[in-house]
């Protein structure tokens, strides 16, 4: 197995093309890097480091901009629209027909102009976006001396930022290997560890907790492998396909089986849990120092249920579990399989084809649907369990940054692994 990996590795710098792939990629998270050390004019770095102290929501931001927004950069923003664009044009797959059968029914052609119409609302999106940050840091006092030409002049840099990121991580996915938008995400997390690490040794290390910091350790190598068995993890359904003859010659008459992943909606679920939870503490801070006895009686009821862990994770959960289930059924469709199936000739052992086939199939993904929902909940909600042990909060969104690490990280080998097998056949 090691003469097999050292062989694969010596193939990576020997073929010129695939060289030029990671060497493209490296080159592009360069660029990435210095753009986000790029701020924007105006900025209190004292009053922003206040702010974004144990706050979660831009914890969050901060993760899917790789730093940026903990430096105000020009890409605070990340590919947060673009994810954001993304996840609407999914919705509208279920309200409207034409977009579906876009996406599912023509081919590479539709595909392509689905992604394209996905650029094109992360324009407005990106606008909408920089305006509601820069408004609520000014507000914040995050940002100073801003005058509105230069307010709409950074509204602009800080949504062009984000849609050059668009840009650059499609540039990867084209000349580089793997999802682009995905591998900008995991080089902004990558990023920000030495900053946490040197946090948590300078300033939070105790030496009488050294066996708490030992276990954790231990669980997180344990939660790391049980992402990455459950990531790969697959419930193979056999599918015999018919025998024909032709001209003579018979086709068909193999077994094979259809992979259904035990987790199909990936790390989406856990992304649209945490915006909508989150999303109040937006509002809490827009309406800060109000007087409006409503507005205080809301905020109230707000930061007690924040600030009640157990109420907040279980909330957290269930949105988490309930997502999963919504994303999968939006994303796999068992009776357009099931019409695929039979249009090539194919069916499954002991099923009748058409209807009661998109049924057994629905049956199956319901049920491995709820291991993937309930794995996920439970990531989600661990590191809040690990933050109330051990009082660190940078914990409080390791669940999430790990699962998409884990999950870019085996596609990335699994691309680099069918790219060498192709070279070598």
């Amino acid at each position: 197995m090691l003469s097999t990996f050292i062989h694969k590795i010596k193939l990576i710098f020997t073929d010129e093309n695939l060289r030029m792939r990671i060497l493209f990629i490296l080159g592009a998270l360069v660029v990435f890097r210095i753009l986000a050390t790029i701020p924007i004019p105006g900025m209190d770095r004292f009053a922003l480091e206040a702010f974004l102290l144990d706050n979660d929501l831009f914890g969050f931001m901060n993760l899917f901009s790789g730093g940026g927004l903990a430096n105000l950069s020009i890409v605070m923003l990340g590919v947060g629209p673009y994810i954001t664009a993304a996840i609407i044009m999914q919705l509208m797959t279920i309200m409207s027909p034409k977009i579906k059968a876009l996406n599912t029914e023509e081919g590479e052609a539709g595909k392509q102009k689905f992604t394209q119409y996905s650029r094109l609302l992360t324009i407005p999106l990106a606008f909408i976006q920089a305006f509601g940050f820069l408004v609520l840091l000014s507000r914040q006092g995050v940002i100073v001396d801003m005058d509105p030409f230069t307010f709409i002049v950074n509204v602009t840099v800080v949504a062009t930022g984000s849609i050059l990121l668009m840009w650059i991580g499609e540039l990867i996915s084209e000349f580089g290997i793997g999802n682009g938008v995905s591998i900008i995400i995991f080089a902004g997390i990558v990023a920000t560890l030495p900053t946490t690490a040197s946090q948590f040794i300078f300033a939070t290390f105790e030496p009488a907790q050294i066996p708490l910091y030992i276990g954790f350790i231990v669980a997180a190598i344990l939660v790391t492998a049980a992402v990455v068995t459950v990531t790969e993890a697959e419930r193979p359904v056999p599918v015999t396909y018919a025998k024909q003859v032709r001209g003579g010659k018979s086709y068909g008459g193999v077994s094979t089986y259809l992979p259904l992943r035990v987790n199909q909606a990936g790390v989406i679920p856990i992304i649209f849990a945490i915006s909508i939870i989150l999303f109040p503490q937006m509002i809490l801070e827009f309406f800060v120092g109000s007087t409006n006895s409503t507005v205080l009686m809301i905020t109230g009821w707000l930061r007690m249920f924040f600030d009640n862990t157990w109420l907040y994770s279980a909330v957290y959960f269930l949105l988490v579990v309930g997502f999963t289930y919504f994303y999968t059924a939006v994303t796999f469709d068992p009776q357009s399989v099931s019409n695929n199936l039979q249009k090539s000739g194919a069916f499954v052992p002991g099923v009748r084809p058409g209807p009661a086939t998109a049924e057994y199939l629905g049956t199956i993904v319901t049920r491995i649907t709820l291991v993937g929902a309930v794995f996920l909940g439970a990531i989600a909600v661990l590191p809040l369990a690990m933050t109330a042990v051990t009082g660190y909060g940078a914990l409080a969104i390791g669940g999430t940054a790990l699962l998409i690490t884990v999950t870019v990280v085996l596609d990335l080998v699994r691309k680099i692994d069918a790219q060498i097998s192709v070279r070598e056949y």
